[in-house]
């Protein structure tokens, strides 16, 4: 027997390693494309309102120093639980209420504390983003993030 891998082994080695990774790679891709269309995404939440909002958060560029489910930058509490925080949907006009007045008293001038720029957003757009953050708690995240603290 010869000591080492012929040209023809080590071809069939390759090629069928490649069919094999990518038939696992397409199952792969396939069952989380199955899953976030089954599971993930409160399709029947999106409202008028929701996209509207997204709209505002994408105009006052919130990423920017926010993160909302884990994207995002760092430099500002995670939005995707934010309305968790203000009470949810057992206190839901207290939350809403609550949101909007936290938005619209920034910045606070607490001296030692990161400040968010004062955004002049109407009343409308305002409930548009309240919308946008309702229904982004609403998506199955699998417990992320692990604590409601932003």
């Amino acid at each position: 027997m010869s000591e080492g891998l012929t040209k023809s082994a080590a071809r069939n080695i390759f090629f069928g390693g490649t069919i094999f990774f990518f038939v696992v790679l397409i199952a792969l891709a396939a069952d989380s494309v199955s899953y976030i269309n089954s599971q993930s995404t409160n399709v029947a939440g999106l409202t008028e309102s929701v996209a509207r909002g997204k709209a505002v958060w994408e105009r006052h560029s919130c990423i920017n120093c926010h993160t909302l489910l884990g994207e995002g930058a760092y430099y500002a509490p995670e939005l995707g639980n934010v309305w968790t925080r203000f009470g949810g949907e057992a206190e839901a006009d207290v939350a809403r209420d609550g949101i909007k007045e936290w938005i619209k008293s920034q910045p606070t001038g607490i001296e030692g504390r990161r400040q968010m720029p004062h955004f002049d957003i109407s009343d409308s757009d305002l409930d548009a983003l309240v919308d946008f953050f309702r229904w982004t708690n609403s998506i199955n995240t699998q417990n992320w993030p692990p604590n409601n603290a932003g």
